[in-house]
């Protein structure tokens, strides 16, 4: 069975979007962009697509984080959403950081199914460029559950063009 976008997912874990049982199986398109990926799906002529990174530990099949980027349709709030594994301090926000010192964006998490705990934000234009900007890798922070930090490197590198590419799509 085709993997649903993460926003996609991740709204309809929150009851924002309904899943019909009866709708036919999506049509789903991907494209790269180094270390971006945009996917959109068509579902009953409904066309959905986010951009998103998976961070990886070397020799592991499953990503150890995910961020996703997209709104479900043109009048909705951009939106970034964070996936990380469970076992995680939940009180703490979740923070995407571009370089030292300069935290981008801080999102509390909403819920945690088996598959991973999620926090989302709403991300604005400015935001997307000052990202687009980041010469350097950034990283992910959380805690996990014994309050320890983590964090997990994540890269820039193409999101510009996939951005870009996000729009193209809408």
């Amino acid at each position: 069975m085709p993997k649903r976008p993460l926003i996609a997912l991740s709204l309809l874990l929150a009851g924002i979007v309904a899943a019909s049982a009866q709708s036919k199986s999506p049509q789903m398109t991907t494209a790269t962009y180094d270390d971006w990926t945009v996917r959109c799906e068509v579902r009953d002529a409904v066309t959905s697509c986010e951009m998103s990174q998976a961070m990886q530990i070397k020799g592991q099949a499953q990503p150890v984080s995910q961020i996703a980027i997209g709104r479900l349709t043109k009048a909705d709030p951009l939106k970034m959403v964070f996936q990380v594994p469970i076992n995680i301090w939940i009180q703490d926000n979740i923070s995407l950081v571009i370089d030292e010192s300069t935290t981008a964006v801080k999102a509390n998490f909403t819920r945690c199914i088996p598959v991973g705990c999620f926090a989302e934000a709403d991300i604005k234009d400015d935001m997307i460029a000052k990202l687009g900007k980041a010469e350097k890798g950034g990283r992910l922070e959380f805690s996990d559950a014994g309050r320890q930090k983590i964090a997990i490197p994540v890269s820039f590198k193409g999101f510009t063009a996939a951005y870009e590419g996000l729009n193209a799509k809408k």
